[in-house]
């Protein structure tokens, strides 16, 4: 592979070093290491990008990821669905909604099989965080709790 060359080097050089102080995104720090010469093959298309496009040849573009498994009507549904109780949503056994609830929940709806770690990512993508219910203890009768307290009770005096 031939080396490649950028015009005006010594510029350039000084100019991708502030840029790469003031940039918080990793890729693109990355992108700009090599053409400094840091890396070899993909920095080719890099640097023809750079000669072209100048810095903005270099920052990442759109990314599409995999598509969605649930259409936008069925997002609705989903998310709607979170605002009830599993119960209430026709899921069995659940008394509040997490990952594994949520899958049984995709896959009894609409045939989606999503495993609990996505499902977790489908909560916050639609704005809802876990919420665990209060341990029945803290709902309990406060004059039995008072039977049970170790330390004396208003009025009394201590031994010690």
């Amino acid at each position: 592979m031939n080396q490649l060359k950028i015009s005006d080097a010594e510029t350039m050089i000084l100019a991708l070093q502030d840029e790469i102080r003031r940039s918080e995104e990793s890729r693109y720090d990355h992108r700009l290491h090599g053409v400094l010469g840091d890396a070899p093959r993909t920095v080719e298309n890099w640097v023809h990008r750079f000669e072209t496009d100048g810095l903005a040849g270099l920052t990442e573009g759109e990314r599409p990821g995999r598509p969605s498994r649930l259409n936008p009507t069925q997002m609705a549904e989903v998310e709607s669905a979170l605002r009830q109780t599993p119960t209430e949503s026709g899921i069995e056994g659940g008394g509040v909604w997490d990952g594994k609830t949520l899958s049984r929940y995709l896959e009894h709806k609409f045939g989606v099989e999503l495993k609990a770690r996505q499902c977790q990512r489908l909560f916050r993508q639609l704005g809802f965080r876990l919420r665990k219910p209060r341990p029945l203890i803290a709902q309990a009768d406060p004059k039995a709790q008072a039977t049970h307290k170790k330390t004396p009770r208003a009025g009394k005096k201590s031994r010690h």
